[in-house]
C-alpha cells in the first residue's frame, strides 16, 4: 500500500537511517526504558527504540500509520514491547514514561512541550525534532534577535541543548524547512513558582521586547487587567482599598523602587524575571491573565 502523506499536518517521515541511529544515540536509551514516541508515522524510529528499551508506547492520530506501523511489527519479538495510542496527544493524558524520543509534527511543537514540561511524574529526557528556527528559540539567550517568551519559559523548566541539524531531505516528503534535534531535560525539582502568575508576566514584557517595561506596562489593556486582578485579590483577602487609588501608578512605583523601569524584555535573563515577579506578587498584584 502506497501511502499519501498529509503535510499539512506535519507528516514528513524520517528516512535516514543514520539520522535515526543518531537521534538514538543521543537519547541514551536503558533496557529497562519506557519511551513517549509522538508520531511514529512508519515506524523507522520506534522499531529501532524498541530493540533497545523495555516499552514503546506510540501515540499517532492518522489510522492508516497506525495500521502500517502494527503491520511492521506484527509476528516479530517487538510486537509485545509496542503499546499504540490512537488520537490527538494534546487532548490526552500522557502516560508514565522515562524519555520522550519523536519527530514530532512541527504545529503541535509548542503546545506539546508545555504539556511535557508540566507533566508529573519528572521524565529523565525528551529528544526531539523540531523546525529549526522553533529550537533555535528553544535556546536563544538574552540579547538574541530569537529570545522570546518560549526561550524563557522553557529555560524556567528545563535544560535546553541543540544536538544537530537535520536536513529536508532527510524526509519523505521533505518538509519546506530545515530541523534540528533538541534535548530537553526538565529540571526537578522545579523553581517554587507559579508558572500561571510567571508567564503573565512575562507574556506582557514580551508583547513589545525592545519597548522599556515602563512603557509595556503603561498599556491600558494591561493596566485594565492588572486593576481588576489587584481588586478581587484584595477582595478575597479583606484588604481594604484607598478611594483614590490608581493602579497605573502604584505599577510605575513598583518598577521605579525596583530599578526595572528602564530595562527591555529582550535584555532579561531568568534572574531577573524571578526577581521581578518577586517584587510584584509581594505588592499583591498577582500575573494571572484571567
Amino acid at each position: 500500500m502506497c501511502i499519501l502523506f498529509n503535510t499539512g499536518a506535519g507528516q514528513h517521515i524520517l528516512k535516514n537511517p543514520l539520522v535515526v541511529n543518531s537521534i538514538i544515540d543521543k537519547a541514551a536509551l536503558r533496557r529497562t526504558d519506557v519511551i513517549l514516541e509522538v508520531g511514529p508515522g512508519t515506524g523507522n524510529l520506534t522499531v529501532k527504540m524498541l530493540e533497545k528499551v523495555k516499552k514503546v508506547i506510540a501515540c499517532e492520530i492518522d489510522p492508516r500509520l497506525v495500521g502500517e506501523l502494527q503491520k511492521r511489527v506484527q509476528g516479530t519479538c517487538l510486537a509485545n514491547k509496542l503499546e499504540i495510542k490512537v488520537g490527538d496527544i494534546l487532548k490526552t493524558d500522557l502516560p508514565f514514561f522515562d524519555a520522550c524520543v519523536a519527530n514530532l509534527p512541527y504545529q503541535i511543537s509548542s503546545p506539546f512541550v508545555f504539556k511535557l514540561l508540566l507533566h508529573r511524574p519528572f521524565f529523565r529526557c525528551a529528544i526531539l525534532m523540531f523546525q529549526r528556527e522553533f529550537a533555535l528559540r528553544l535556546v536563544a539567550k538574552p540579547g538574541s534577535k530569537l529570545y522570546c517568551r518560549l526561550s524563557i519559559n522553557t529555560q524556567l523548566l528545563a535544560r535546553v541543548d541543540h544536538l544537530m541539524k537535520v536536513g529536508k531531505n532527510n524526509f519523505k516528503p521533505p518538509p519546506k524547512v530545515e530541523s534540528s534535534v533538541v534535548r530537553i531535560e526538565p529540571k526537578n525539582p522545579p523553581p517554587p513558582i507559579n508558572f500561571q502568575e510567571w508567564d503573565g508576566l512575562v507574556r506582557i514584557a514580551f508583547v513589545r521586547k525592545n519597548k522599556t517595561l515602563s512603557a509595556a506596562f503603561k498599556s491600558s489593556a494591561v493596566e485594565q487587567l492588572l486593576d481588576h486582578n489587584y481588586r478581587v485579590h484584595c477582595s478575597l483577602h479583606n484588604m481594604e482599598i484607598p478611594e483614590n487609588f490608581k493602579i497605573a501608578e502604584k505599577i510605575q512605583t513598583v518598577l521605579k523602587d525596583t530599578g526595572y523601569s528602564e530595562k527591555r524584555a529582550r535584555s532579561m535573563d531568568i534572574d531577573d524575571f524571578i526577581r521581578y515577579s518577586f517584587f510584584f506578587l509581594c505588592l499583591c498584584l498577582p500575573f494571572k491573565l484571567l
